[in-house]
């Protein structure tokens, strides 16, 4: 028999992000900068704008640069499929929007005059979350920790000793809530779906 390749939307969370990530990025290049600034970032703004909750959970998809897009997208295309297809689709939406939306209220508040814009922070959940994938009841992943010492230490380490436009708190945060969520789907707690 002839079988015939085809291509797979294997992942189509994963896929809709980076979709999603590319058009905000072509946009911004577009508007000069404007969506990004209006849509994309988070920063200081009255709670009266109703643009302010939707960069809360939108900032996640503006990019500065294409090396910061790429950088981001890269990483998210290679751990993301595998954590959909372990975890489920709502679950890993899920995981995205807690990220952007834990980032981004603390960007808010702690960094008000600063603009937040990009998705390491979902990335570093994604690097967290995927240590988890041998976790059995009652063991606790060596891998996570050693995982977690060297991604947040570094993070921890540049933000106290490197001056870049780098925001580690969102890497840090974005780790927590992924080894938090990944903790709590591997006890059973969540549905796969």
């Amino acid at each position: 028999m002839d079988k015939k390749l085809k291509l797979s939307f294997n992942s189509p969370v994963i896929l809709i992000f980076v979709i999603l990530s590319f058009a905000v990025f072509l946009l911004d290049n577009f508007t000069g900068d404007f969506s990004n600034r209006l849509l994309f970032s988070v920063y200081k703004s009255s709670f009266l704008d109703p643009f302010t909750y939707f960069r809360l959970f939108g900032h996640v998809l503006g990019h500065a640069s294409l090396d910061h897009f790429l950088g981001n997208i890269m990483l998210i295309l290679v751990i993301g499929p595998m954590l959909e297809e372990k975890y489920g689709s709502v679950n890993i939406l899920f995981v995205i929007l807690a990220t952007a939306l834990v980032t981004g209220v603390v960007h808010f508040f702690v960094f008000p005059y600063s603009r937040l814009l990009g998705a390491s922070g979902v990335v570093f959940a994604f690097i967290l979350l995927s240590s988890f994938a041998g976790f059995r009841e009652g063991k606790i992943p060596v891998t996570f920790i050693l995982v977690a010492i060297l991604y947040i230490g570094e993070q921890i380490y540049q933000g106290v000793f490197v001056q870049d436009n780098i925001s580690n708190l969102t890497h840090i945060l974005g780790g927590i809530v992924g080894a938090f969520l990944g903790f709590i789907m591997n006890k059973g707690k969540m549905n796969r779906y």
